[in-house]
């Protein structure tokens, strides 16, 4: 048992989960990419000013009333159908009330007894290829709320701030809850298939189109819960539920950390707080928030300024039909397609790059040097620079266009990388970047010959050596001519005519 920075006593999640069981349930926001918000007509946009995306409505003002987004219930429903629910003939709104400051109305337009979508299930592949099949127990609708932004203070929270803002700009933006039932039976997998999870989420929500699902711009949010019991035939144990924890890794590692504290608790004789709890990426533990409510403290009833939803099955069906292939049906699809090896497939979708390869294909590019790119240069690159790989300013189309000029013989893979810098640079297109930057492999035969007659001129041992048989100085021949022409010499025509001037 060790000690944790804050004092926490912490167990070893290896020991911790061979003395308990763990159980995870997870609840995932996801923001729905509609132009306007769930009951106004405020439109939904990232990073504008404070305060400017708001109507009376979001701001919870006397009189003022919501709508409903036809647009945001069709996403629900989309989400629903692809995580394999049933999709309620009649479903309400109702509030949840509840005070806090970026919560004007003093309460939150949600579902609670009766969500558009129940009793799912989604099968979710772990890297080793295992698939878990997670039971969803429901997805509901309801509105986000504002931001609060504490300023002062060491930590960013409310304690010890010297003054908080509020921006209403997110207040009233569609979401969709999913929450899973217990996950049990995992084991010491439970961080694993917590990450797995929220990843084939975010993969079904992009595929679906409902929403950008950027976790780093808070898209997709989850809040993650963890109990242990002495054995899986044990009664559930007291849950925590560490919120707003928005990255795969995150979620991971606050499952661990979880495990790992409670067993402490638990060793040490302590009950389980039911609580929330603050999850910190910096020092990567998680600290209590508030003691966790129950159903009952928020006092749901139904919504009294909103109608019920009745889809027509006919609407659903529409919907069905039009979902799209899914992404571990995709992957393998692609897999097949490209002659991935599984190894390397895993990695592709561990590194998020499987669009980005596809683009490339399509653009022209083969699959093999596809992944030569996005796995070898660029990921170094998106890694040195603390970025996802979608986020270099380097389009497939480009990745295409520069492997093109490696094939045509204008470039050599020492060239391509320059020219790939230039492109990351903002310098233009492949194209560009080799004219401005001229570094177009040397192909004219006469220039070529001459850099080799200095070359041998210069090397005279190394010329008799080649002469007599011996081929090993030749190399040392390409690399002077290589070295003379800034890397734009074609090696193997290099050494063709070395051999040709040694026999002339």
């Amino acid at each position: 048992m060790s000690a944790e920075p804050s004092g926490t006593l912490l167990v070893d999640y290896d020991e911790a989960t061979r003395r308990y069981d763990p159980v995870i349930g997870i609840e995932v926001h996801v923001e729905l990419g509609t132009a306007t918000k769930m009951f106004d007509g405020a439109p939904q946009e990232f990073g504008g000013e404070p305060n400017s995306a708001t109507t009376p409505v979001s701001l919870g003002l006397p009189g003022s009333l919501p709508v409903v987004n036809e647009k945001a219930v069709e996403s629900a429903i989309l989400i629903g159908l692809a995580l394999n629910c049933e999709i309620a003939e009649l479903c309400r709104f109702a509030r949840k009330n509840y005070f806090y400051p970026d919560v004007p109305k003093n309460y939150q337009i949600s579902q609670y007894d009766e969500p558009i979508a129940h009793d799912g299930w989604l099968d979710v592949e772990l890297e080793d290829g295992t698939v878990v099949r997670v039971e969803i127990e429901r997805a509901h609708m309801e509105e986000d709320a504002g931001k609060n932004t504490h300023v002062g203070g060491a930590t960013g929270r409310i304690h010890g701030a010297e003054y908080s803002l509020v921006d209403y700009n997110r207040a009233g933006v569609p979401l969709v809850e999913i929450v899973t039932r217990p996950i049990t039976g995992v084991g010491d997998r439970a961080p694993e298939v917590a990450r797995a999870y929220v990843q084939t989420l975010r993969d079904l929500f992009r595929a679906l189109g409902v929403s950008e699902a950027r976790m780093e711009r808070g898209n997709v949010r989850a809040d993650v819960n963890v109990s242990l019991r002495p054995t899986p035939d044990s009664p559930l144990g007291t849950r925590t539920e560490t919120k707003n924890v928005n990255s795969f890794r995150s979620v991971e590692r606050a499952v661990r950390y979880e495990v790992s504290r409670q067993a402490a608790v638990l060793d040490a004789g302590a009950s389980v707080v039911q609580e929330t709890r603050h999850w910190h990426e910096d020092t990567g533990v998680t600290t209590a928030g508030r003691v966790k409510s129950d159903a009952e403290d928020y006092r749901y009833f139904p919504e009294p300024d909103l109608v019920p939803l009745v889809p027509s099955r006919d609407w659903v069906e529409a919907l069905r039909a039009r979902l799209p292939e899914m992404p571990a049906a995709r992957r393998r699809r692609l897999q097949d397609e490209w002659g991935y090896a599984d190894a390397e497939m895993r990695d592709v979708v561990n590194a998020g790059a499987v669009e980005l390869i596809e683009a490339t294909v399509a653009a022209g590019a083969s699959p093999a040097a596809a992944r030569k790119w996005w796995m070898g240069e660029l990921a170094r690159t998106a890694n040195a620079d603390g970025v996802a790989l979608e986020e270099l300013t380097v389009t497939p189309g480009q990745i295409a266009e520069l492997q093109g000029l490696v094939d045509s013989g204008r470039l050599n893979d020492k060239l391509a990388r320059q020219v790939l810098a230039g492109v990351l640079a903002g310098e233009g297109s492949p194209e560009q970047v080799v004219a401005a930057r001229g570094l177009e492999v040397v192909s004219d035969d006469g220039a070529l010959i001459a850099a080799v007659d200095d070359a041998l001129a210069a090397q005279p041992d190394a010329a008799e050596k080649i002469r007599g048989g011996n081929l090993g100085p030749v190399g040392a021949i390409i690399g002077a001519v290589m070295k003379a022409t800034r890397g734009q010499a074609d090696a193997a025509r290099v050494r063709e005519l070395v051999l040709e001037r040694i026999k002339a």
